[in-house]
């Protein structure tokens, strides 16, 4: 397959200083783990604490749902934040953008640990967090884009899933961080310490990473194929403009190629945590267990998925985990409604799976797109993906399972896959 790249090796563009692999895959990493540290953070608060401080309701599903309804908001943020800061991405630089992404995210998630619940100022109180949360998708809107290109450009020929996989590592490893947290903290304190002010900890634990992160992300250069890109005066003045004049198409595709990357997970993720909490009534602790447990799968996956795609292609090797993906649809419904065992058997496929197609969309997203529109590209087809795969995902699960049973979540599930394998193959040798 082939990549919109400028042709020459990085080594020789004019003499660019070029960042160590370490460096680059270091900061490209930490950027994304503590984004979706944040991001799941609020995740997993939005099972656990959210609808009893900022949704009270006489029907805890009722409650529930408003949860996963605010929960949802950020993904249609993130849209917003592509163009944003995908605009000074592709005009001003990666790396300046880059450090005023995870300011916005970080900003926002602190903030949430700061709020008044509703018992304290009443309905202002899920407004506020509304607004905090769609200041966490604004600000992972623009530093998805970013991180991924932070390593595809640095990238040596042959090597860009090998790479781009590296910030993907960041979804698994800020999964295990933030449920560990929580589950560290109902170790140590009771449910009322922890209702009354221990959820707020892992929302202001975030000031710590975000110091790790700026330092990091501060002692990296410019990526050589954007430093090109300005020598060769290739910007445009408005990228979000000429994406959507010259690369319809890649954008459609790229949105609905990632689509069942998104709903497997946050099927596996924040629905299965909801579900065994409420439904099956496991303890909150051996849930958060679980989905440590899946997490560490979901990163043991990636980088086998960056070897194999750099070894076969994208797109073949995305073709056969889609395939796989539409027939473990079928497996949910049994192995959701079986033994404890079954459940791990679930979250042990389904997070394999998960880190197969995650490992390469990075780089499959960023592939149709030249340099100059190439960050507003990427984060676009991302975050339309998250809207349209991620954003109601768990709103959908729960109120399937509710009304209908568990296959039907299966059949949402299979849904996400056909419409996803149907794009893969629609797309050319260079657009995955």
């Amino acid at each position: 397959m082939t990549d919109q790249t400028i042709s020459a090796p990085a080594a020789a563009r004019g003499g660019t200083s070029v960042n160590s692999p370490a460096r680059v895959l270091l900061a490209s990493l930490i950027g994304t783990t503590i984004e979706f540290f944040d991001f799941y953070v609020y995740a997993t608060a939005a099972v656990l604490v959210f609808p009893a401080l900022f949704f009270p309701a006489a029907d805890p599903t009722t409650a529930l749902l408003a949860s996963f309804a605010t929960f949802s908001i950020a993904f249609f943020a993130r849209p917003f934040g592509a163009i944003v800061f995908g605009h000074f991405g592709d005009r001003v630089g990666r790396k300046a953008t880059l450090i005023a992404a995870l300011l916005t995210m970080g900003v926002s998630t602190v903030v949430i640990g700061l709020l008044p619940t509703y018992a304290q100022i009443g309905v202002a109180a899920p407004a506020l967090l509304a607004l905090c949360r769609f200041g966490q998708g604004f600000g992972l809107g623009g530093e998805w884009g970013g991180a991924v290109l932070l390593a595809t450009e640095n990238a040596p020929e042959g090597k860009r899933s090998w790479y781009g996989m590296f910030p993907q590592l960041g979804a698994p490893v800020g999964l295990f961080l933030s449920s560990g947290f929580f589950w560290v903290l109902l170790h140590f304190m009771s449910q009322d310490d922890l209702l009354a002010w221990g959820w707020r900890l892992p929302f202001l634990a975030s000031i710590v990473l975000i110091v790790l992160g700026m330092w990091v992300r501060l002692s990296i250069t410019e990526t050589p194929e954007f430093a090109e890109a300005v020598k060769r005066d290739q910007r445009v003045s408005v990228p979000v403009v000429e994406l959507f004049r010259h690369h319809k198409r890649s954008l459609f595709l790229g949105t609905f190629v990632a689509l069942v990357t998104f709903v497997l997970f946050y099927i596996c993720s924040a629905w299965l945590l909801s579900y065994n909490v409420k439904v099956r009534q496991i303890a909150f602790m051996d849930a958060l267990l679980m989905q440590i447990y899946g997490s560490v799968i979901f990163g043991l996956a990636i980088p086998l998925a960056g070897k194999i795609a750099d070894a076969t292609g994208r797109r073949p090797f995305l073709v056969v985990v889609t395939v796989l993906i539409g027939a473990f649809s079928f497996l949910l419904a049994p192995l959701m409604g079986g033994s404890a065992a079954s459940l791990y058997v679930f979250i042990t496929v389904g997070m394999f799976l998960m880190g197969l197609t995650y490992g390469v969309i990075g780089a499959a997203l960023a592939a149709p797109f030249p340099t100059k529109v190439r960050y507003t590209g990427a984060s676009i087809t991302f975050n339309f993906a998250g809207i349209f795969g991620a954003s109601l995902a768990p709103y959908a699960a729960t109120w399937l399972q509710q009304n209908y049973g568990l296959a039907h979540v299966g059949y949402y599930l299979l849904a996400a896959a056909v419409v996803t394998l149907l794009c893969i193959l629609a797309s050319g040798r260079d657009e995955v």
